[in-house]
């Protein structure tokens, strides 16, 4: 995804003379083509993260469209005062493009690590944030946020699915239920094979979105209303319980049931591992997934 980013943003650059690119080192190599073409809109700030934001800021108040990139600790939660200051409270756009998600690169330690950054953004109004789970997701997504002037996220993983799926109309049904169905499960970005393998063989409905903010609530409340009953599994990359006030506003007109399966709350991984091990962990590989939907579901 983060090739495909380079190439996007790169294209960007050549097509819209108010795009401009600020970098915390980090891809900086990627993008020294683009650099050399247009060196007054590829800015690298050094290892200066809240400057970063400081200087998008800046940039959106003269009219340009920047587009911030790091990995999600740096670009989020380093940079939050930043991001709520320099962007939200002047009411300036902006595209905020992170590598890593929760924990794709575990071997950097946790301070590459951001499985709550979403949490974090989201106590922000006014922006959009996109989770593809494949490549030509994310170069749809990223194409229509550089045309835009709101304040976007795009959250890039390392891993993502076999095949890429609708974006940018809500939730979409991948695997139809029948009308008795156990329920619903959502998967979001690079969780739908897993969820499509872990309830192979369960009668729910799974559908898939690759944007969580805004969150679509009606899409849920017509998927639920086909479902044999008002139960949701939700199955985020990262922290768990971030979109259950989502899920408990678009069925408010309903009885049901809600899980929440994605990084621990109380689990502080501490090891580094690989990315399979940290999913064991959380819960969030094949087997996992199938133990808490069979368990949530009552098969």
């Amino acid at each position: 995804m983060r090739d495909t980013f380079v190439e996007a943003a790169s294209a960007a650059l050549d097509a819209d003379p108010r795009v401009a690119v600020v970098l915390a080192d980090i891809s900086a190599d990627r993008f020294s083509d683009a650099a050399a073409r247009h060196p007054d809109r590829v800015i690298n700030v050094g290892i200066r993260e809240q400057l970063m934001i400081g200087v998008a800021g800046g940039l959106a108040l003269t009219g340009m469209r920047p587009v911030a990139h790091t990995y999600a600790p740096f670009l989020i939660e380093r940079a939050f005062e930043q991001i709520k200051l320099d962007l939200g409270h002047q009411n300036m756009g902006a595209v905020l493009v992170s590598n890593g998600g929760s924990y794709d690169v575990p071997s950097a330690g946790r301070t590459h690590m951001a499985p709550g950054d979403v949490a974090v953004l989201e106590s922000l109004p006014g922006w959009t944030v996109h989770v593809p789970g494949h490549a030509t997701e994310a170069a749809r997504l990223l194409e229509d946020a550089f045309r835009a002037d709101d304040r976007v996220y795009v959250r890039l993983s390392e891993r993502g699915n076999a095949a890429a799926r609708p974006v940018g109309t809500g939730l979409v049904t991948v695997r139809a239920g029948s009308a008795r169905a156990l329920g619903v499960v959502v998967a979001v970005g690079p969780m739908l094979d897993r969820v499509l393998a872990a309830t192979e063989g369960l009668d729910v409905t799974v559908a898939y979105t690759a944007t969580v903010r805004p969150f679509d609530r009606a899409g849920l409340n017509r998927i639920v209303a086909g479902a044999g009953q008002a139960d949701v599994l939700m199955v985020e990359p990262y922290l768990e319980g971030t979109s259950s006030h989502e899920i408990a506003a678009a069925l408010s007109d309903r009885r049901h049931r809600q899980m929440s399966l994605g990084v621990s709350r109380t689990a502080e991984v501490r090891a580094y591992g690989d990315a399979a091990d940290h999913d064991r962990v959380h819960g969030l590989d094949v087997k996992g997934i199938a133990n808490s939907a069979r368990a949530f579901f009552l098969v």
